[in-house]
Formats: C-alpha cells, sequence, structure tokens
C-alpha cells in the first residue's frame, strides 16, 4: 500500500506542471460580472480581502477544519469532506497535488484550489496562542486608497460641499485566523473633511475586532460585523453568487459571524456577536446590534430608508442618522457529517415608524415600527445526492428555498432548486437566490447543470422558470418570465483557454401604446466570446460581446463591444496591465459590461451604452514584501455626446479620466 502511494505521488509530481495555471481569480471576476449585469449592487471587498489573505497566506491542508475550507466558494461541500476524510483516514498529506487522490476532485476544482493551500507538517500544539505572542509575532498592514478626477461634475458648482478626491485609510491586524482588529476612515468624492458635518475627519469610521477558537468560543466579534446564515431568507449580509455560469459557486453557504472590514456604510451590524460551541456537534451564535442609519422623515415618520451612505449635498447631510435601528437574535445550529439542522431567528425595531409610500407595485412592502423573522434551515446528504434548505416566516408572508444537488461525477453536476417568496414577505437582512436581491414576490424553478464528458472541454447550462404573483417595478400586472444560460470552455493547452457564453432572458415591461398602459413581452440576448492566453509573465485576453433587446412590435436594438487586455510581470516587483474597449449600443436596454483590473480587494465592472472608447492602464509595484504602490488610469471617450450623466453628476464633456492610487504598508 505504501509502495502504491509513493508511486502514484511521483506519477503526480510528474504532471503536476498540468495544474500550474491560475483561474480562480477569473473565475470569480465572471461570476460577479454577471451580478452586475443583472444589477445586483453589494459590496464584495470583505470577501475578496480574504480571498487575497488566503492567497499570502494558504490554508494548511493537514490541519484544516470545515469552516476553513469552505471560505473557498469553489468547494462543494462533498469535496470539503472528502478532503477532511483522506487526510483523517491517510494521515498527513505530502504534496497539494496529492489532491487528486481525494475522491470527487477534478482537474479544474484543483487548479482554483491550488493558489488558498498548502501543505506543512502537524502543529504539535493548536491551542489558542498566548496574548504576549499575538501582540509580538501579528501582522499589521497600513492601506490607502485616493482617487482623483481630472473633471468637474455640475454639483460641485452649487450643491456638494466638499473637494471631488475620494480618499480612505484602514488600518488592520491579523494573526492567523485567531485575532483580527481594524479601523477604517473613509470620504467619498463630494464630501467635506475637517468641516462642516464632518469635523472629526472622514465621514465615515469603521472599526472591528473579532476572536476565533477561543476555548468554547468559536467567534467573538466586537464593532462592526456582519451575519449570514441558513440559505439567507433571514440574515444574509455576506457574500453572495446566484445565477452564474458556475454550479458550484451558485451554491450558498453560510459565513456565520465575519468582520466588517470593508467601506460600504449600510450593509453590516454595529454592536457585539458571538459564537460559542455548546457541543462538539452544537453551535449557538447570539448578536446584538444598534446602528443610527440615514433616512427621510416626513412628518415623525421614516418614509424612505437611504443605503448610499454618500453626505455630500446639505440635504444628505441633514439625512444622516435620522433613525435607529436596533436589532438582536442569534442561530442554532447541530451538524454532522451527513446531515445539519439549523433555527435562525431576528428582532428587530426603529425608533421611529416607518411610513413608506405604499401604492402599486410597492403597496405589500414592510411598515410599522417592529419587526421579527424565523426560520428553519437544513442539508442532508446520502452518498451522491444532496437536499437543502430553508423555512422562513416574518412577521408579513413566508419563504421557502430548497435545492437538490446531485453529484454524479466529479465531472457531471446536476442541480434544481424551488423558491417561492411570497408577494408580502418582510425581510429587511435577507438576500438569497433569485431573480433580484429583494426577497419577495417570486416564484420560480431553476435547473442547471456542469459536465466535462471531454479532457479539454466543459459545459454548464442552466434555465429558470420563474414568476411573479404581484407587479413589479415597471410590470402593473403578475407576470413570467424565463431566464436561460449556456457556457462552453475549451482549453486546448496549459496556458490556452477558448469561453462561449450566452444568456436568453425573456421577461415582460409595461409600455404606452395607443395612449394606454400595456404590458408587452421583452427578449434580451447576451453573448460572449473570448480567449486567454495565460503564462508565466504576461496574459492576453480577448472579448467580444454582443447584445440584442426587443419589446414585442417595436424594433430591436442592437449593442456590441470589443475588449483587448495585455498583462505583463517584470519578475515580483513591476507588473503592467493595458486594456481597450470599443462599444457601440443603441441604447441603455443593451449596454456592455466590462471587467477591469482594479485596486486590491475591490471589484469593477463599469457598464457603457451608446458609441465609445474605453482604456484603462493598471501599474503595480511592490518595492519589497513590505511597501507596495498601484495605480491606475482611466478614461472614457464617447463619439456620441457632448455631456455625461445628468443632475449634479453631470459632466459638461465628451470624455472624462481617472486616477486611483493606493498604497499598502506591511510591518
Amino acid at each position: 500500500m505504501k509502495f502504491t502511494r509513493f508511486g502514484a505521488l511521483c506519477f503526480l509530481f510528474f504532471v503536476s506542471s498540468l495544474y500550474a495555471q491560475n483561474n480562480s481569480t477569473l473565475l470569480l471576476n465572471d461570476n460577479l460580472e454577471q451580478l452586475a449585469i443583472e444589477g445586483e449592487e453589494r459590496d464584495w471587498q470583505s470577501q475578496l480581502e480574504e480571498l487575497q489573505y488566503l492567497s499570502e497566506h494558504p490554508i494548511n491542508l493537514n490541519v484544516a477544519t470545515r469552516g476553513q475550507l469552505e471560505q473557498l466558494p469553489f468547494l462543494s461541500d462533498i469535496q470539503i469532506e472528502n478532503i477532511l476524510a483522506y487526510v483523517y483516514i491517510h494521515g498527513e498529506i505530502v504534496t497539494v497535488y496529492e489532491l487528486q487522490l481525494v475522491d470527487e476532485m477534478d482537474r479544474r476544482t484543483i487548479e482554483l484550489l491550488l493558489p488558498y493551500v498548502c501543505v506543512e507538517p502537524l502543529a504539535d500544539d493548536n491551542r489558542f496562542p498566548a496574548w504576549k505572542d499575538v501582540l509580538k509575532y501579528g501582522r499589521q498592514e497600513l492601506l490607502t486608497r485616493l482617487d482623483v478626477p481630472f473633471y468637474q461634475r455640475k454639483g460641485y458648482e452649487t450643491a456638494y460641499l466638499g473637494p471631488s478626491i475620494y480618499h480612505s485609510l484602514r488600518y488592520q491586524f491579523r494573526y492567523s485566523d485567531y485575532v483580527q482588529a481594524g479601523i477604517l476612515g473613509e470620504k467619498d468624492a463630494g464630501e467635506p473633511m475637517f468641516a462642516l458635518h464632518n469635523k472629526k475627519g472622514y465621514d465615515h469610521y469603521s472599526f472591528y475586532f473579532v476572536v476565533n477558537n477561543l476555548g468554547i468560543i468559536k467567534t467573538l466579534a466586537l464593532g462592526d460585523y456582519r451575519l449570514s446564515f441558513g440559505q439567507g431568507l433571514v440574515l444574509n449580509s455576506s457574500f453572495k453568487l446566484g445565477k452564474t455560469f458556475s454550479l458550484t459557486s451558485a451554491q450558498y453557504r453560510p459565513n456565520g459571524i465575519k468582520k466588517h472590514s470593508s467601506a460600504d456604510e449600510y450593509n453590516y451590524f454595529k454592536g457585539i456577536a458571538t459564537s460559542i460551541n455548546i457541543l462538539p456537534s452544537l453551535n449557538l451564535s447570539a448578536f446584538y446590534s444598534h446602528r443610527q442609519l440615514d433616512g427621510i422623515i416626513t412628518d415623525g415618520k421614516l418614509i424612505s430608508i437611504q443605503e448610499s451612505g454618500l453626505h455630500r449635498t446639505s440635504k444628505e447631510a441633514s439625512r444622516r442618522g435620522d433613525f435607529t435601528l436596533e436589532m438582536m437574535g442569534g442561530n442554532l445550529t447541530y451538524e454532522r457529517t451527513a446531515w445539519k439542522v439549523g433555527l435562525t431567528g431576528i428582532y428587530y425595531q426603529m425608533d421611529k415608524d416607518y411610513a413608506p409610500s405604499l401604492q402599486g407595485y410597492t403597496r405589500y412592502n414592510m411598515y410599522g415600527r417592529q419587526f421579527y423573522n424565523l426560520s428553519l434551515d437544513y442539508r442532508f446528504r446520502y452518498h451522491k445526492w444532496e437536499l437543502i434548505g430553508e423555512e422562513a416566516l416574518g412577521k408579513q408572508g413566508y419563504a421557502t428555498l430548497n435545492r437538490l444537488i446531485y453529484n454524479l461525477h466529479p465531472n457531471a453536476n446536476f442541480m434544481l432548486l424551488h423558491r417561492y417568496y411570497s408577494h408580502d414577505y418582510w425581510s429587511l437582512f435577507g438576500s438569497s437566490f433569485g431573480e433580484s436581491s429583494n426577497l419577495q414576490n417570486e416564484n420560480g424553478w431553476y435547473m442547471a447543470a456542469e459536465v466535462a464528458p471531454w479532457a479539454f472541454w466543459r459545459f454548464f447550462g442552466a434555465i429558470d422558470l420563474l414568476s411573479h404573483p404581484w407587479w413589479k417595478y415597471r410590470i402593473s400586472k403578475p407576470s413570467k418570465g424565463l431566464d436561460a444560460m449556456f457556457q462552453a470552455t475549451y482549453t486546448p493547452r496549459e496556458h490556452l483557454s477558448f469561453l462561449m457564453n450566452y444568456r436568453y432572458k425573456r421577461k415582460e415591461r409595461d409600455v404606452t401604446r395607443n395612449k394606454e398602459k400595456v404590458t408587452l413581452p421583452t427578449y434580451q440576448h447576451r453573448f460572449r466570446l473570448r480567449m486567454d492566453i495565460d503564462r508565466t509573465h504576461w496574459q492576453f485576453c480577448t472579448t467580444f460581446d454582443f447584445n440584442q433587446f426587443q419589446q414585442l412590435y417595436y424594433r430591436p436594438s442592437r449593442g456590441f463591444a470589443f475588449t483587448q487586455m495585455g498583462h505583463y510581470e517584470v519578475g515580483n516587483k513591476l507588473s503592467l496591465t493595458l486594456q481597450g474597449t470599443y462599444f457601440h449600443t443603441d441604447d441603455y436596454d443593451t449596454r456592455i459590461y466590462a471587467y477591469e483590473r482594479s485596486l486590491l480587494n475591490s471589484f469593477y465592472s463599469p457598464s457603457f451604452y451608446g458609441e465609445g472608447f474605453r482604456f484603462v492602464a493598471h501599474c503595480r509595484v511592490d518595492w519589497n514584501e513590505h511597501l507596495m504602490l498601484l495605480l491606475k488610469l482611466g478614461e472614457t471617450l464617447y463619439l456620441d455626446r457632448d455631456k455625461i450623466g445628468s443632475g449634479n453628476d453631470l459632466i459638461n464633456s465628451h470624455h472624462k479620466t481617472d486616477l486611483q492610487m493606493q498604497l499598502r504598508l506591511k510591518f
């Protein structure tokens, strides 16, 4: 047996070069870009920061826990269990390429996994470290960002109270996964600094302190934190993908209690949260949060919650902290290898009555002062089958989500998902799988399959049949829709890959016809071709996009874009990226999204419509292991207009140029 394993390891070393390519960042960017196309406005900084940290401090597979492996969005639950079982049965892993001997692990997953894992000898002592060692050996980081626009928006003439630059400063301390702490200050463009309503400096401050694995205390968080339990029907302020071109990333995995380290000023909790291991398989989480949020108050009632966090004008500043939101709740989870069950509850109240306009499609939106949500979630696995779901109810309405997964083979996986969110379900902090981020007024069946029948080919296909029992924005009647996706990936060589994806969506929309409002179906086609050449020190990516949109009885509108990106690395000190995009679309419905390499821990996929060019130059300099400088210069040039934007954001020019700078100091 030992000789057989040794021979297999020698063979794995011999073929290890086949897995040298790192596509994990590309996969993640593709999925996030797909959400951007759907208008999903979420902040990904915390999650991207964790992946960046793991790439610099890989997980040791010989001592990895389920929670650590669950941080990787491209690992399925069965793959995680098989990795843990392999280490338990066979002992220490000698090389990461031994992963090929683990059941259900395929070539593509190993490629995605390699940047984030390593193998090291087992530690003699895995107890929580002494605090003097934490303070002595903890890693510190100072990160600052400055955005400078080379143009003037109309708002700076009369309305905006501060300069046009964006600036943030963040300090964080970390000792492995045991202790994490940080503080962030941020000023958006147009907000004053050390003046007017910001006499203390930045417009927004954020602080967090998190301790993990302290005896029976699994997690203790003070300050700002994020929560996610179950399938997100009650609580999810963390990472979520949804309908993407990857079956694994379409699955949602709760993260429990995590630090909030990003500049997002709305989607987090403030106070205290803790998770305790009552028994080896029983975990109890509890939290309390108290926040002041922005809102519009009329006659002593809250009529709108403001989520942007912007305080550029006197009116925006007057809405700052206008109401208080108090929250408390928790989760109780019992988990075994093949099954899990959990209970989640939250109670929250405002200090003012929430009384938004309840007319038309908003008729069943939440209102009142006190609210609650309760849910039961579960996971059950039997051989290659896995059943996951959550049933939730609120002060009004209910929601349910259930998914059945069949892992026929590492290269053949299938999923059937059903969700029903009643038209009157209220969940202020829920976020899960769906057509939109609002878990309300939706019923749908989603079927997806991902297969790799041949060595160099991988196919993904999905269809979503959905309906809305009540009105939606721009749809003044109950409606139905269809969303179909297909993607093919061909990788004939180690450093060469081709991608083609297509998406068809049928929805309905109101339109004025013969002086009457009628609802007509719309048909949307999105098509993308991409070629990637990824060598050791350089990368070459060519992308072509084509979109078509049509409403019944009207002429179709079309748009296309051609994007070329080149990336070159000079040793380990300098990397340069140049990207150019030409876009030409008939209207906003055929807008084009183009992913751009951005700053650390950030994702940027701007949309373009009309005709024009987009140019980007990206430069990163690592002076040494302690100091890094990053510069990004971007210019958008329109050929079909003399002005960009409207209102206070109006730019009296047909082009705009921005410079972003980021400096990181590690010590």
